[in-house]
C-alpha cells in the first residue's frame, strides 16, 4: 500500500478560518450523539449488526471477483 506522503486539503480551507471548521465538527458530534441518545439501544445493536453483514456481503462478493479475475489471467 502506498504511503501517504502529504495531507489533503481540507474542503473550504482557504475560506473557512480553522476554528470554525473544528465548531462545525464539534456541531455534528453533539448531534449525531442526540440522535443516538432517542434510539433505542437494541435498534442501534441492530443497525450496527445488519451494517457489519452488509460489509462482508461485498466482501465476498469482491473475493469471488477477484478470485474470477485471476482465474482468466492463468
Amino acid at each position: 500500500m502506498a504511503e501517504k506522503t502529504t495531507q489533503p486539503k481540507k474542503p473550504f480551507s482557504d475560506r473557512i478560518p480553522e476554528e470554525t471548521r473544528e465548531h462545525m465538527h464539534a456541531v455534528h458530534q453533539e448531534f449525531h450523539e442526540s440522535i443516538k441518545s432517542m434510539l433505542p439501544p437494541q435498534f442501534l445493536e441492530h443497525h450496527r449488526k445488519a451494517r457489519k453483514e452488509m460489509l462482508l456481503a461485498w466482501r465476498s462478493l469482491l473475493d469471488k471477483s477477484i478470485a474470477h479475475m485471476e482465474e482468466h489471467e492463468k
